[in-house]
């Protein structure tokens, strides 16, 4: 839903509103520029009329922005946006700035919606005085339900201890970061932890008791492995595993599919911190690959079997594979030149049904993991 939006929506009902919306439009590409009726012969080329009351107008409007610039009161526009709140997973940003443009105002959405950053840009580009109110960003501290979001983490599930480690986070009590994988500039590697928090990068030896809450950066399952680490957690999803992949011509993409899935929990690693595909180029066309791409979203890499057939690790290497592809192996090449390391982390699983008739195969690896090293907060 959040990709099929437009940018910036933009509302001005007064002459000032409509002078700061002109300064603001240039800062701002693809902003729509609402103004009301009343005002539209004073407006910008391309504003869009704005009816009043805007109510009828907003109902349809809200859902289809990233992100709403008002040049209207707090108030008003609380009264007026009140009735079409859902939730902040999908709620857009809401952000208000007075009539003589000295202050902008996140109103809504500040972390998840991208309100604050959103703020800050307005306030640069008019040069006025931002103001964010909530707690983390205020006092310079994690923001536990955007962490690592610029760098394509995810949380394993936002409803799931999120609102109790932000709380944690931000009463400064103790909190343990625990890295098992992922990029290292999740915080400024020059810039000391918060108050409170602690870094490690193993759940081993760490007793989940011994603090307020787990903040957890890893790939795996952990479940049914660490269940009282999982039960105190807020649990991220790097994107840092590589799937190397082959398959028989003309194999099933429902096949592919739940091979994939059935692979990764055998192993015990997250479907969420997938990162990508690779495979050999006679494979490029297969339909089940670009399937299994397509609905993930990840994307295929490609190599040629003269590339893959020398790459060091090969753990299965095969010459019944290099007499038909002119690599001895596929998927734990590619996943090894895809991922930039020399060890596998699963080498090659194969896959099928019964009745199938074709089956596939998989190697996965880890991206490699620089570790942060730091002098203050560490255990």
């Amino acid at each position: 839903m959040i990709s099929e939006r437009k940018p910036f929506a933009l509302y001005a009902i007064t002459k000032h509103g409509i002078a700061i919306a002109a300064r603001l439009l240039p800062q701002l590409p693809g902003a729509d520029l609402f103004v009301s009726e009343k005002l539209i012969a004073s407006a910008p080329p391309d504003a869009l009329r704005l009816p009043l009351p805007m109510g009828p107008a907003l109902f349809e409007a809200f859902p289809s922005y990233d992100c709403h610039v008002f040049i209207i009161s707090v108030g008003a526009v609380v009264r007026m946006i009140a009735p079409l709140l859902k939730n902040k997973k999908v709620d857009p940003a809401v952000v208000c700035i007075d009539d003589a443009a000295r202050f902008s105002i996140c109103v809504l959405s500040g972390h998840v919606g991208r309100g604050n950053i959103f703020t800050e840009r307005v306030a640069t580009a008019l040069g006025a005085q931002s103001v964010v109110t909530t707690a983390s960003d205020a006092i310079g501290t994690l923001t536990v339900d955007i962490l690592g979001r610029d760098l394509g983490w995810t949380l394993d599930d936002p409803d799931r201890n999120v609102t109790r480690g932000c709380a944690a986070v931000v009463n400064a009590t103790e909190v343990l970061f625990i890295q098992e994988t992922g990029e290292p500039d999740w915080w400024a590697v020059d810039k000391p932890l918060p108050e409170g928090v602690r870094y490690a990068t193993s759940l081993e030896g760490v007793d989940p008791n011994d603090f307020k809450i787990l903040l957890i950066a890893t790939d795996r399952e952990i479940g049914e492995s660490h269940p009282a680490h999982w039960k105190n957690a807020v649990i991220y999803r790097p994107k840092s595993l590589v799937l190397g992949i082959g398959c028989d011509k003309g194999t099933a993409p429902d096949l592919v599919e739940r091979g994939v899935t059935a692979l990764l929990a055998r192993h015990g690693l997250s479907l969420k911190s997938v990162k990508e595909l690779a495979t050999i180029d006679v494979k490029k066309d297969e339909p089940a690959l670009l399937a299994l791409s397509e609905r993930h979203g990840w994307p295929l890499r490609i190599y040629p079997a003269e590339e893959l057939d020398v790459v060091p690790g090969i753990q299965n290497p095969s010459e019944k594979v290099k007499h038909y592809v002119g690599s001895r192996g596929v998927s734990e090449p590619a996943a090894l030149l895809a991922a930039g390391v020399r060890e596998l982390l699963v080498p090659k699983q194969i896959y099928t049904e019964p009745g199938a008739g074709r089956s596939m195969t998989l190697a996965v690896a880890r991206r490699a993991f620089v570790k942060r090293h730091m002098e203050v907060g560490s255990l």
